[in-house]
């Protein structure tokens, strides 16, 4: 039955060819738009969480006022040291991270960095690079530059990437940058610098040694994580938060999807997509529906059932939904690209995301579809007889 139905809808559909491709470009318009702020947002969370992922630790400690990566505020280096006094703690590492004012070399204007210093004996981050050039930023007012920044910085790289060193200010401190790393842009900062502990404390000369915004602490083999926060927690003073690393990345995630007005804005974008799409299709099928209202009578007239019907209708919305798909899908996919590399963000095409647009394309379709059913009801043969 549902193979018999499928060449009457098709048929319906191509009859005014005009209005199936114009319902086409807008279902591609609707996937295209869902895809693109699901695919920021996703970029939002991603890029904000990428030194999170790259610390090589097991539980992460922060202020209780903390509220981003780019906003942790600061709390007694002391509470780490308190934490190395339980028996499953290995070793404990203070970080300190902060956003400072950079002087651009090519533009010469104060731009936003985030700058992060840590003890060059104790390696906080999985960054080959940075691991291989410990050794460098143990020089007074020495960095590594994030090679992905996202801005006029490609001029300082490439001189770096040649071996050579680059001088310029940071928070109206002269720096050298002698060293690469590579991670990416984030919404916080569209670059960022890693530094040692002490230059770090060089450069804001006003942070007390004894604060720091981070602290990281690596169990022994075979500790129970939870078991170690809870405990942690309820001896550790209430100025701070014990979390671990995956907490720590979900901490970040819940601020911009709560108190970040940018993750909104795409979640609100994807349901703007949606209901375009809804509009666009019932305008669609209740047009063709209205063309043909006379044919369905007859239908009716002949002994066919509404069961009948509305399949042929619901077949017209899933091959709009199918169509339209496909090119909204293959631009995205090629904006994507477009877009990370004008902005260096994570923003990529997943499996997962195709498959909820996907399903998002259908519901939509199907949803105009049982709106624009209704006027069959009114599909009386004693209208037509």
């Amino acid at each position: 039955m549902f193979k018999r139905n499928i060449p009457l809808a098709w048929l319906q559909l191509m009859k005014q060819r005009g209005r199936f491709i114009v319902a086409l470009c807008g279902i591609t318009f609707a996937n295209f738009l869902m895809l693109m702020q699901l695919g920021f947002q996703s970029a939002l969370y991603d890029s904000n969480t990428r030194f999170h992922v790259l610390l090589q630790t097991d539980l992460v400690v922060i202020s209780r006022q903390a509220q981003n990566l780019g906003l942790l505020s600061s709390f007694p280096r002391r509470r780490l040291f308190q934490a190395a006094n339980l028996s499953e703690v290995e070793s404990v590492n203070p970080l300190y991270i902060r956003l400072g004012v950079w002087k651009s070399l090519e533009t010469k204007l104060d731009e936003s960095i985030l700058i992060i210093g840590f003890n060059p004996e104790q390696p906080a981050f999985n960054l080959p690079e940075v691991n291989q050039s410990l050794d460098l930023i143990k020089y007074p007012n020495t960095l590594l530059f994030d090679r992905n920044a996202n801005g006029k910085y490609q001029a300082a790289i490439a001189q770096v990437a040649q071996g050579k060193s680059v001088t310029t200010e940071l928070q109206g401190r002269k720096v050298t940058i002698s060293g690469l790393y590579e991670v990416g842009a984030s919404f916080v900062a569209n670059a960022s610098v890693i530094t040692s502990d002490q230059n770090f404390l060089r450069i804001f000369s006003t942070q007390q040694p004894g604060k720091v915004n981070l602290g990281l602490i690596k169990l022994k083999p075979g500790s129970n994580q939870n078991a170690v926060v809870k405990e942690l927690q309820s001896y550790l003073p209430d100025d701070v938060r014990v979390l671990t690393r995956q907490e720590f990345i979900d901490f970040e995630k819940k601020y911009w999807q709560e108190n970040g007005a940018i993750g909104f804005i795409f979640s609100l974008g994807v349901t703007i997509g949606f209901l375009v799409g809804v509009i666009i299709v019932y305008q669609i099928i209740y047009s063709d529906v209205m063309d043909h209202i006379a044919e369905y009578a007859t239908l009716k007239a002949m002994g066919f059932r509404n069961v009948y019907l509305l399949s042929v209708v619901f077949q017209q919305a899933l091959i709009l939904a199918v169509l339209g798909y496909i090119p909204g899908c293959l631009i995205s996919y090629g904006m994507y690209g477009l877009t990370r590399n004008a902005t260096k963000l994570p923003l990529f095409m997943t499996f997962e995301r195709v498959i909820q647009v996907l399903i998002l394309t259908i519901i939509m379709c199907l949803i105009s579809g049982a709106i624009a059913m209704r006027k069959l009801d009114s599909a009386d043969p004693a209208d037509i007889f």
